[in-house]
């Protein structure tokens, strides 16, 4: 069972530096942890790899930095770590960085599950996932809380919904989106944070991935950031001192002015 992980790299801090020129993140520099929800991804990956064998490996697209991420899922027991990383790639919407992650995943090759978290803490966008899959034209499942079982090149999960739950069966390849209910992540050993010191991290770069340059970081994202602004918060209150009969009149008809303006 050949496993892959996409994770990402999020700032460890309630202060987001934002680039004045394109409006983008800054992300050099700044302290940073694994996305909360791809350590789920994760956990599910190690618990597949053990129950079936194979092999889990670790994307992630992002600057140098980004190996500290790495180096700590491979302390959990992940086999092998790629980052992506190259200057083109900076500025990259949840479109650009699909095509980017799409490319390795391609040059991997062989592959029976992508994992990822629901979605990016610093973002909240969750389309990453499901773009790849777009992308590689295979199947997938989203916000997916227990994998039931897997056999015979076919997977059985069940995937969260509004009203409860949905049980999807599907074929492999597949992409799936995981939430936190479906594990609770292992701590790493202190072997595991010892070979992960010495772990080789392999680095893709953009000549690596034979991409077309017009499809990859800020000038590959259709999503462009116009501008960033605190909202201005407007209070404005009334007291009512009426009958219950009085003030239900009064509420009714200040929301429906408020539904018809």
């Amino acid at each position: 069972m050949n496993i892959i992980v996409c994770i990402k790299q999020v700032p460890d801090t309630v202060e987001i530096k934002i680039n004045p020129e394109t409006n983008t993140l800054i992300r050099e520099g700044v302290e940073s942890i694994i996305n909360p929800f791809d350590m789920y991804a994760i956990e599910e990956g190690l618990r597949i790899k053990e129950k079936f064998d194979g092999k889990v490996t670790v994307l992630s697209m992002g600057p140098p930095q980004v190996k500290s991420a790495l180096r700590e899922a491979l302390a959990l027991g992940v086999d092998d770590a790629i980052l992506l990383s190259d200057e083109k790639f900076a500025g990259a919407d949840t479109l650009a960085t699909s095509y980017t992650l799409t490319a390795a995943i391609k040059k991997i090759g062989n592959f029976d599950i992508i994992f990822f978290g629901k979605q990016a803490i610093d973002g909240d966008t969750a389309q990453v996932g499901p773009g790849v899959a777009t992308l590689l034209e295979i199947p997938q499942i989203v916000f997916v809380r227990k994998i039931e079982s897997i056999q015979n090149g076919k997977i059985l999960a069940e995937r969260i919904t509004e009203d409860g739950y949905d049980v999807i069966e599907s074929t492999l390849p597949i992409a799936i989106s995981v939430v936190k209910e479906i594990n609770e992540p292992r701590l790493p050993s202190l072997r595991g944070k010892m070979s992960a010191k010495r772990a080789e991290i392999t680095i893709w770069n953009f000549d690596d991935l034979n991409l077309d340059e017009k499809f990859v970081g800020l000038n590959g994202s259709p999503t462009q950031v116009e501008r960033i602004f605190t909202p201005k918060l407007d209070k404005h209150t009334e007291k009512w001192n009426d009958s219950p009969e009085e003030m239900a009149k009064k509420l009714a008809e200040k929301m429906q002015r408020f539904i018809l303006k």
